[in-house]
């Protein structure tokens, strides 16, 4: 059985900095203790070997409960936060390491400057998704999520508004330009912001090719990542074998009965460690 490991498949350029990053911490320079908010990466094996190293993730609750002292140093993670977190860490005397992804960054600053230009502004994302509430935050709290075609055909506004358009940076690029379309001939003062990483678009683009030219695709990836998710969507809609699993014991070898090809890609998250392994187990299996 032939394998294609996709090109792309592993750690996105912002998820192996953030990684890099708090993996190369001088901790005997570093405020104590030190924690996480949230997870650093949407990997469960990722996490635990940042918390082999004494750092410990905590949800925004606590962090808002937090006392003086009880934080020494806040990792920001890879999704990036809104604007009121840096503020409340500053007012808690707590050190900020922020490994906010850049493509996020200039997401937030777009968010930010065309609400002061007077726009609306129109978000193509996951609701629930931490880099979506990061952008929705630095938009002033005042945009339209849209994460499906029900929010979308439910998007009713003054036509003489000025419409800004952005996107989660893992968002389906086929979804951003079916929105983007709509809105531009629905409304006619749209400004339509391309927002998709790069490293993104060329995933979704390689998945729809190799999902074409193997019998079978396995997706790896976690449950909450966003990119992985969107990697098996696609893939799914062109090769209904498409499986997805999160590391190599997941892997069955009744799926592979009589198959000659099977392309293997990873989500943004998902570190070269884990994509080594699952090679391997197919090939032993």
């Amino acid at each position: 059985m032939k394998i294609t490991l996709s090109q792309f498949a592993g750690f996105c350029d912002g998820v192996r900095r953030a990684f890099e990053r708090v993996s190369d911490i001088k901790f005997e320079k570093i405020k104590k203790p030190i924690y996480v908010l949230g997870s650093l990466v949407h990997n469960q094996d990722v996490v635990a070997r940042i918390e082999e190293k004494g750092i410990r993730k905590i949800d925004m609750q606590t962090f808002l409960d937090a006392k003086d002292g009880e934080i020494g140093t806040l990792i920001i993670t890879a999704h990036g936060v809104g604007p009121k977190i840096y503020a409340i860490a500053k007012e808690k005397n707590i050190d900020i390491i922020d490994t906010t992804c850049p493509r996020v960054i200039k997401v937030q600053r777009l968010a930010q400057v065309y609400l002061k230009r007077g726009y609306f502004i129109v978000l193509i994302g996951d609701k629930d998704h931490k880099e979506v509430k990061s952008i929705f935050e630095w938009g002033g709290g005042k945009a339209a999520i849209i994460s499906n075609h029900v929010d979308l055909h439910n998007f009713d506004i003054k036509d003489d508004v000025k419409i800004a358009i952005l996107s989660q940076t893992t968002q389906s690029k086929d979804f951003v330009k079916e929105v983007g379309e709509y809105l531009q001939n629905k409304y006619t003062n749209v400004e339509n912001l391309d927002t998709i990483c790069l490293a993104t678009e060329e995933r979704q683009d390689e998945i729809k090719k190799i999902a074409r030219d193997n019998n079978a695709v396995i997706v790896i990836g976690s449950p909450d990542s966003a990119n992985s998710n969107r990697l098996f969507e696609i893939s799914s809609n062109v090769n209904p074998k498409t499986i997805f699993i999160e590391r190599a014991g997941d892997l069955d070898s009744s799926w592979f009965s009589g198959l000659e090809t099977v392309a293997v890609t990873a989500g943004a998250s998902t570190p070269d460690w884990i994509i080594a392994d699952v090679i391997s187990r197919i090939k032993n299996l």
